[in-house]
């Protein structure tokens, strides 16, 4: 696996990535407690019985980092210089321990810098998808 440079990425292109990734309760646990977020609805599995969704729902944060994560090695792996943002960043659907995301990208604009001609920028649209086809991110 390689990622690709600004020329062999072309608007339209689209990837879908592997491997998929099943999260743990491990996964889970110690993404919250690093990032010390003390939210029981990610912790508490007593608490998260009493909820809309009677589990524990995994850090939506985490599951960014997944899907952006999983993406890296047909995309950017090796090529890429920093992240200028994010934008459009939304969590339709909960993401549960025993989920399997898997997830697909699409090249949806690029152009070259303004300030530093020898570079680009390549805007991407991840989407992660649960086992069950749910759009989770």
């Amino acid at each position: 696996m390689a990622g690709k440079y600004f020329e062999e990425l072309d608007i339209g292109m689209e990837f879908e990535h592997l491997p998929h990734r099943t999260i743990t309760e491990t996964d889970n646990y110690l993404f919250t407690t690093m990032t010390h977020n003390p939210q029981p609805l990610h912790l508490d599995v007593e608490f998260a019985k009493t909820t809309q969704h009677g589990q524990i729902i995994v850090n939506s944060l985490f599951t960014l980092g997944l899907v952006i994560g999983l993406s890296v090695g047909d995309t950017t792996l090796g090529t890429t210089i920093g992240n200028l943002g994010m934008d459009e960043t939304e969590f339709p659907n909960p993401v549960f321990i025993g989920d399997t995301i898997r997830v697909n990208t699409k090249i949806v604009d690029k152009r070259e810098s303004k300030s530093k001609p020898d570079r680009g920028i390549v805007w991407f649209q991840h989407t992660g998808i649960n086992q069950r086809g749910e759009i989770v991110c």
